[in-house]
């Protein structure tokens, strides 16, 4: 059933992902906040963690070269970016408690990490001259609180759904 189960959610939120985009920026108090969805690496990041890294790498660099190719015009850059998330949320995982907490907060860790590489990257090529400073406020946290909503919304079941479909994956329950 899994094998049929990933794929469309990850359509689903590959998809789902620029529609959230329409509703950035938001304008708070005469300020912009830029809010980017990024509901797919997380559900990899989940797959790699409570399922397995060889179907999240597949995805990764499947999906990451299709966002490269309909969203952005520099091939290459997500479909190396998401592949190495996944395995870098592989190798940490790997070191801490297993659970559904620190699947979220090692997530988060990682949108926050993936985000300044892209500004960085952007930043470098002459893509974006706002300062750092600006890309923080402006940017980063409310991209940031706006995942974490997300994952506190759809992270458990993202979990379930692929412990459930492998029973030994899954004896931990619980947010601890």
């Amino acid at each position: 059933m899994i094998r049929f189960l990933v794929p469309i959610v990850c359509l689903v939120l590959f998809f789902v992902e620029p529609i959230f985009g329409l509703f950035s920026p938001l304008s708070i108090g005469g300020s912009l906040y830029y809010v980017v969805p990024r509901f797919l690496i997380l559900f990899l990041i989940f797959l790699t963690v409570f399922y397995e890294l060889r179907h999240a790498l597949f995805y990764g660099l499947f999906f990451g070269l299709l966002y490269d190719v309909f969203y952005i015009d520099i091939i290459g850059l997500y479909s190396f970016l998401y592949p190495a998330v996944c395995l870098i949320a592989a190798y940490f995982f790997k070191k801490i408690p297993q659970n559904l907490l620190s699947a979220t907060l090692l997530a988060l860790g990682l949108l926050i990490a993936m985000e300044v590489a892209l500004y960085l990257f952007f930043q470098l090529i002459g893509l974006t001259d706002a300062p750092a400073g600006t890309f923080l406020t402006s940017r980063l946290w409310p991209t940031l609180i706006a995942n974490a909503l997300y994952l506190g919304l759809l992270g458990w079941v993202f979990r379930s759904m692929m412990v459930t479909q492998d029973p030994q994956r899954g004896t931990k329950f619980g947010l601890y």
